[in-house]
């Protein structure tokens, strides 16, 4: 789902990012309207400013959830972006939500990229997040559900920004095909350690493949690794303490978007998407299928090779009204649990139907029912989730991709 509004802000120099976001949260809270005065010299080479209010509640908190029981905040952000001279442009990504029933802000995105380098190449520098699989690239709040699948919240901690370069070559060819290489820190991926690799700590290979069938159908496939060289710090396991570590997990779990709550050293994921909209009119009625799958592997140093996680995800939205959207999703995850030198097996598949309503192309309400089941070795499963999601948009906000 992707809100943007019709109108650029130009915007001075911001002295505080966070009394900027907090004043801007407060406008859009209130429903009050950005007003904005043309101008001779307002143009595409003025900062713009766009901000995302996400509000929402639910009945009861989702295993590996990032969304607690009753009201809370969801990822609402404040962004700038605009060019820096002749070659370059930029991005700053403040984000707010709430975690633990308090409001937590950080800074998500805060990079650099080339503009005009040769035969489609193009480069990025900084905080960002990263383009493996399909929904990663994007900020949460522009979703098809309230929640993210099982995968992300899983193996990327929700969604994986973190501190690197990017370089991409998208192929001159009939076909949209690009090819990329990224290298992180990898310390927002898997917090804690229990190794030292240095500055480098992920490196993420990506591939994508699309074209159009006829003017009513598209499609798009992806493939991505990540060489994660952080192990995560060894569990020590005592069966007098089991109960207090299933207490301590149960509470990790329901907020895994602060890191991936299940790693390795290498993770292989594939996404495809189809679209269908008839004349290639998207506004007025579309179809959208997708399905992501993974595989991680090298867990730790205690692992053998029948030790994985594994992790699929397969949907449907369908907007038969330029207003109205219903959509389908459902998935599985397949983990082996560290416990010192050993593995427990634990799984869990979830279902989530929802139906969104947009008044406007800045606003959108929805409803989400989830259920999750055939749950092993997760704590406090949700068997009926109920979930509003509110979602007011204005300013300048890029175009999401396929």
């Amino acid at each position: 789902m992707h809100i943007e509004s019709k109108f650029n802000l130009q915007i001075p120099a911001i002295k505080s990012l966070r009394q900027t976001a907090i004043a801007c949260a407060l406008l859009a809270s209130a429903g009050i309207q950005a007003q904005t005065v043309p101008s001779a010299h307002q143009s595409q080479d003025a900062w713009q400013l766009g901000v995302v209010l996400d509000a929402g509640a639910t009945s009861r908190a989702l295993a590996l959830g990032a969304r607690n029981k009753g009201l809370q905040l969801g990822h609402s952000d404040l962004s700038a972006s605009g060019p820096v001279g002749p070659y370059f442009k930029a991005q700053l990504t403040g984000v707010a939500e709430t975690h633990d029933d308090k409001l937590e802000t950080s800074l998500e995105e805060a990079w650099l990229e080339t503009t005009s380098l040769p035969l489609g190449l193009q480069m990025r520098a900084g905080r960002f997040a990263s383009q493996v699989g399909y929904q990663n690239a994007q900020h949460p709040h522009a979703d098809d559900f309230v929640e993210r699948p099982l995968l992300y919240r899983a193996l990327l901690g929700g969604h994986w920004s973190d501190d690197g370069l990017r370089l991409n070559w998208t192929v001159p060819s009939a076909q949209y095909l690009m090819f990329g290489m990224e290298a992180f820190r990898g310390k927002r991926l898997v917090a804690e350690a229990a190794n030292a690799p240095g500055q480098l700590g992920a490196v993420a290979w990506v591939a994508k493949l699309g074209d159009d069938f006829n003017r009513d159908n598209s499609w798009q496939l992806g493939l991505s690794h990540i060489r994660n060289r952080r192990e995560a710090a060894l569990e020590t396991y005592h069966a007098e303490d089991e109960h207090e570590d299933h207490e301590s997990e149960a509470a990790h779990e329901d907020h895994a978007h602060h890191g991936a709550q299940f790693s390795g050293g290498k993770t292989w994921m594939l996404d495809a998407t189809w679209k269908w909209s008839p004349n290639g009119n998207n506004r007025q009625e579309q179809l959208k299928l997708g399905l992501e799958t993974a595989i991680t592997t090298d867990l730790n140093r205690f692992a053998s090779s029948r030790d994985r996680h594994q992790a699929h995800a397969l949907s449907a939205v369908w907007r038969f009204n330029p207003s109205w959207e219903v959509g389908a999703r459902t998935d599985w995850l397949k983990v082996s649990k560290p416990h010192g030198d050993h593995f427990d097996a634990a799984q869990m598949r979830e279902h989530a139907v929802m139906v969104v309503y947009k008044p406007t192309h800045m606003q959108s309400v929805r409803v989400q029912y989830t259920t999750q089941r055939d749950v092993k070795g997760f704590e406090a499963p949700a068997k009926n989730a109920l979930q509003l999601q509110y979602v007011l948009a204005f300013g300048a906000h890029g175009a999401h991709p396929f």
